[in-house]
This record gives C-alpha cells, structure tokens and sequence, in this order.
C-alpha cells in the first residue's frame, strides 16, 4: 500500500443535462485524495463506512472503479450517507446545500481500524471531517498515532467546513491541535488556519509543529500553493467550467503522489526542494480541476498533469 486514507465519503448531486435532473458522483476530502493518488499510478487504500443503501453501494463501487481499495468492509445499516446537493442559480452559477443526516458526519469505529493492516503503508492521510464524531476520532487519532510511532509519514487536511456543523470553533480547534504533534504535514489554506491558532497565524505552527503548508484557494485564476518563503503558481487550463467540487482534494492527492514519485519512504521526511517540487506538480492538478465539473471526474490524471507541467516548462523556456 502507497497511501492508505482514513475519512469521510459524500455524494454529490450535480446539476444533469436537463433542468431538475441530477448527476451522481462520489465525493470526500480523503476519499478524493485516494483517487487522485491512484490516478497517479500508486495502490491506494480508504477507510471510511457508508450506509447500506443504494447511495453507499454507488460510493464503494465508485471507489473501485477509479483504483482505489475500500478497506472498511461491507456497509452498514447504522450508517447515514452523507449527500451534498449542487443546484444552479438563475445567474448559471453553482448553489451547494449540504444534507447531513444525524450523526452522519464519520462512520468510522475503532474496530475499522484495528482489523486493517496499513503497516506498509508509505503515507498515513486523514482529514478533519474524521475528527468531527466521538467513534471516529477515536479511530483516527489510534490510526495516526500508531503511524506516527512507526515512523510513517502523516498527512493531515484541515478542512474549515467540517467544524462548522456543530458551530464549535473551539471543539475543533482542540481535536486538531491534539493531533498535529502526530502529523508530518499539514494542508491549511489562510482561510482554514483559524481553526488550528486564534489571529490565522501561521507562523506559530511553524515555529512550534515545523510543520506548514499554506494553499490559497484554488479558483479561475489559477492554483496558488505556499510553503515557508516559496510560492507555486500555475495558470488554469481553459475550458468552459470554472469551479468544481474536488479541486483541493486534487492539488493534496498530487502533492502526495509527487513525494512517493520522488522516493519518500516509511520514517523519510522530505527535503524543502521536494515539497518545493511536489507542490508545483499539486497546483497543476488542482488548477486542471477546477476546470472541470464533478468531483471524481475533476481529479486528473498523472499524463495531464504532466502535460499542463511541459506546457509551463515550455512558456518559460521562451520567456528567457
């Protein structure tokens, strides 16, 4: 197992071709991240139960379909699945309503855990979506723990909308700075930092956790990804779509894949030119998603990733 990611799976519902109609597609920050990892070539595993319905069934079949191995068995009748509901305004332009039966924000249980066998995996992923129910934070902070006392590389994905369905800034703040001792890398945007210290400031993550990864939001003009001094920017890729679900989960699951491309192993840590370079190869792939509709179908591939990364080689080339 490459990268093995503990977390939340959703459904989508976009907008069809036909006004009322609706497209399904799978979605979740960490089960993104597997796809786009596995898109990269790397064996990819997700943990993360689903409901035993017609919705869970899809999910786990859509994790499959795009190379990704569910790990956390058949679905299970206690289990609500979460849906996300995207409508278009009259102006054309995209509405979100988020759908979240109770108790439905992690499925996750310690038992999950515990029966999966993840020693060999190179990266341990989860995200804060996974911190926001008492049995799954408790699977998560075991699952990361036991990573991080093996000398596996953690990842960690803040995510600002997940502390907000109990309206508890501080809850979330407490669970997230419990774990950060336990994780060898973190994606924040400036937006989302809040969450982790009071005033955004991330430079007392930095000095305290030695662990910083800045990425502002990914939109229309491009991809802006920071680390310490250095700044990664990449254009987006024209095309008619200038907004998707999908696209950080797309700049994170590159930014992994690019570390084991460049031969991160269990207990390495990586060097500041190779954040520097897997973060370049990030903002290419989420600055190609968000041209795209949909949330599985906006995670690319490694071959367009790389074409966007020769066309930028290529313009720069000239400029000189």
């Amino acid at each position: 197992m490459d990268i093995f990611c503990i977390g939340e799976i959703l459904v989508d519902f976009l907008p069809g071709a036909e006004t009322g109609s609706y497209v399904r597609h799978a979605g979740g920050a960490p089960a993104n991240v597997a796809v786009a990892v596995a898109r990269n070539g790397l064996k990819a595993g997700f943990c993360g139960k689903v409901g035993d319905d017609d919705f869970g069934r899809f999910l786990i079949e859509e994790l499959k379909a795009n190379g990704v191995v569910p790990m956390c068995g058949s679905p299970c009748d206690h289990a609500a699945t979460t849906m996300a509901f995207v409508t278009l305004t009259p102006e054309g332009e995209r509405s979100f309503t988020f759908a979240r039966k109770p108790g439905a924000d992690m499925f996750l249980d310690i038992d999950d855990v515990k029966n999966l066998h993840f020693e060999t995996a190179k990266i341990i992923h989860a995200g804060s979506c996974s911190l926001s129910s008492e049995a799954a934070r408790e699977a998560t902070v075991y699952a990361m723990r036991l990573a991080h006392e093996r000398g596996q590389f953690v990842s960690f994905d803040v995510n600002y909308r997940d502390a907000m369905w109990n309206s508890d800034r501080k809850e979330a703040q407490k669970w997230i700075k419990q774990v950060l001792p336990l994780v060898d890398f973190l994606k924040v945007s400036q937006e989302e930092s809040c969450l982790v210290e009071d005033g955004n400031d991330l430079a007392i993550l930095e000095q305290e956790y030695q662990i910083a990864c800045t990425v502002e939001t990914l939109g229309a003009q491009g991809a802006n990804a920071y680390y310490k001094d250095k700044k990664i920017f990449c254009p987006p890729v024209p095309a008619n779509c200038i907004d998707a679900t999908g696209a950080g989960d797309a700049f994170w699951g590159g930014f992994l894949s690019a570390l084991l491309f460049q031969g991160l192993q269990c207990g390495g840590q990586p060097s500041e030119e190779m954040l520097y370079q897997a973060m370049a190869y990030a903002s290419a792939a989420g600055s190609l998603a968000v041209r795209k509709k949909g949330a599985i179908p906006a995670l690319p591939f490694k071959n367009e990733v790389m074409d966007i990364l020769n066309v930028s080689s290529e313009k720069d080339k000239c400029k000189k």
